[in-house]
């Protein structure tokens, strides 16, 4: 491993910073306080600042050299709306506000990588440094870009990163082509006609209706697509009657859909569509279907994936460089990688050992999951020299001198 050591040097000043803000988590597009420790930080290493994109993001500048290249490095600002379990130090003071999934850790990394880029400047270019907020829900990539991110900013590429838990810490994952899955909401209502329990042939029951939907739905995953393309519907709410004797009027169906590709996606919602509205009209109900799509799928490009992979090959070996089994989870990174070139890639976060370190007495052994948006969770502060350095050795090569 060959980390910087001017950035290990630093680790514990940019460790205390990445816990300050984690104790202070803001949630989507109210990341003020956040921005606001960015910027200055940057501004105090002497680094151009740009804010207010997507409302509350901020973009540093680092100049070296001559070349017109440039090159984007992404790190999300937001937390999660849920309560921390944690009792250590710097836990969250904002009850039901909580960084459950590191990007205070992405904010802590890239700010390192920072410091040295502009203290050393050994490339030849410019490095974008995009501090997005709201990427939990919020569509805080696709906010910058309508915000002109890439006209006021042009860089031809871009790359995130995101821990990892449960790969060990020291080691890096990325692939090809599909990395994160489309995120998208489903939404049906079925209306039959209410009528007494005892006397259902007087009604519409839009009950069976929603059953034989349900099942219908499964048979798209099955039937309707290549065996070899990915798919995911799950129903996660049926909500209909307020009695035992009543047979309802109506029954609402909710639940998501996840797919690797925009073409799967489009058969799935056609599919979907088409079901609900002839089996309604086979029982005598009417149907109101509504589909939306929240985040489209991360699909890395080729060349930098494996751009991406020689630089961790470089920083830690070929043993500690993975490849990256695709997820169902779903990350807006996937606007950025819509309109520029790029990857999107994981480091590992460790098994979550290394929050006993700083938890006292019976929290130490008493620790739950240390997994994404777990109310246990927190980031591992040993990776922000290694994904500092990573990111530095990442714009020195991407950049290199002529």
């Amino acid at each position: 491993m060959k980390l910087i050591d001017n950035i290990v040097a630093s680790a514990a000043d940019i460790s205390a910073i990445r816990r300050d803000i984690h104790a202070h988590p803001e949630l989507c597009f109210q990341e003020v306080r956040t921005a606001d420790v960015v910027a200055q930080q940057l501004q105090s290493w002497g680094i151009e600042v740009h804010r207010g994109l997507g409302t509350t993001g901020v973009v540093g500048i680092i100049k070296a050299g001559t070349s017109a290249r440039a090159v984007g490095l992404r790190a999300d600002m937001d937390a999660l709306p849920m309560t921390e379990f944690n009792t250590f130090a710097h836990a969250s003071k904002h009850p039901g506000k909580m960084h459950a999934c590191g990007h205070d850790g992405h904010t802590a990394m890239l700010l390192a990588a920072a410091k040295h880029l502009a203290q050393h400047r050994d490339f030849d270019g410019t490095v974008y440094l995009v501090f997005q907020p709201a990427e939990e829900g919020g569509g805080g990539a696709r906010e910058m870009i309508k915000d002109g991110l890439f006209e006021r900013f042009p860089m031809d590429a871009i790359f995130g990163m995101h821990n990892w838990p449960g790969m060990a810490a020291g080691d890096f994952a990325v692939c090809r082509g599909p990395a994160m899955a489309s995120s998208n909401e489903f939404k049906i209502t079925i209306t039959g006609k209410g009528s007494h329990a005892a006397l259902p042939h007087n009604g519409i029951d839009p009950v069976p209706v929603a059953c034989q939907m349900v099942q219908a739905f499964q048979t798209i995953v099955t039937r309707n697509k290549k065996p070899t393309d990915a798919a995911v519907i799950s129903v996660t709410m049926i909500h209909t009657g307020e009695a035992t004797n009543v047979v309802p009027d109506t029954c609402e169906i909710q639940g998501t859909v996840r797919t690797f590709t925009v073409e799967v996606l489009d058969m799935v919602e056609q599919r979907m569509r088409d079901i609900a509205q002839h089996t309604g009209a086979a029982f005598g109900a009417t149907v109101n279907f509504e589909f939306h799509r929240n985040y489209p799928p991360t699909i890395n490009h080729h060349a930098e994936a494996d751009f991406v992979r020689s630089v961790m090959q470089d920083l830690v070996g070929p043993a500690h460089t993975h490849e990256f089994e695709p997820t169902m989870g779903a990350e807006d990174f996937s606007y950025f990688l819509q309109a520029k070139p790029g990857a999107y890639f994981v480091i590992g976060n460790g098994d979550g050992a290394h929050r006993a370190a700083y938890s006292l007495g019976h929290d130490a052994a008493h620790l739950g999951p240390c997994n994404l948006h777990n109310p246990h969770y927190d980031f591992n502060d040993d990776l922000i020299p290694l994904g500092g350095s990573l990111w530095v050795k990442l714009v020195e090569k991407y950049l290199a001198k002529g």
